[in-house]
């Protein structure tokens, strides 16, 4: 089994901590992408009859971070805690849902529960895969009860009604149907 230097695991973390509040406080997370391998894949399962995933830079800047970001912007996902295992390449990130609408009482919405990324470095601070994990059933009520409020951005509004016409987009697949396996 390949080993990994712990010190430039840790220097990659850091790297990607860093980009992604860059990111987040500029609303736009495809400046992302330049963090992954050419033929990197992102993916994630979003019940059971849906995955997504981008294979490959440039889907996963133009559709994992581009087109599948688009309604969230100034939300912010900060991490907790990561778990790094230098024998494998393997890094665990858990992240937290927190959305910049407030509610009456001045509490943002955020998803109850925390969600998570699966990493695989790749080398050269890259990752050459990644797979996101999260409470469907939480993300479900929190999106309803911010709709039940009117608290969804004009961009998440356009997003819900284009997911609810059926209109398929690049990304998504049948469960058990992606072009790559998920695991």
């Amino acid at each position: 089994m390949t080993q990994f230097d712990r010190a430039e695991l840790d220097e990659m973390v850091s790297r990607w901590v860093e980009e992604n509040k860059r990111c987040e406080a500029a609303g736009d997370w495809k400046p992302l992408a330049q963090m992954y391998t050419e033929d990197a894949t992102y993916g994630w399962n979003y019940g059971p009859q849906q995955d997504f995933m981008a294979v490959g830079r440039d889907e996963i800047r133009d559709i994992a971070l581009g087109q599948e970001m688009f309604g969230l912007e100034g939300w912010q996902y900060p991490y907790q805690e990561f778990v790094v295992d230098e024998r494998s390449g393997n890094v665990i990130g858990l992240w937290k849902q927190i959305a910049d609408a407030t509610r009456a009482d001045g509490s943002n919405y955020s998803v109850h529960g925390i969600g998570g990324s699966w990493f695989r470095y790749g080398g050269d601070f890259q990752w050459s895969w990644q797979r996101d994990f999260f409470d469907f059933g939480n993300v479900s009520a929190l999106f309803l009860e911010m709709i039940t409020d009117g608290a969804l951005s004009d961009g998440m509004n356009a997003r819900i009604q284009r997911s609810v016409s059926g209109e398929k987009l690049p990304g998504w697949y049948p469960a058990g149907g992606a072009p790559v396996p998920l695991w």
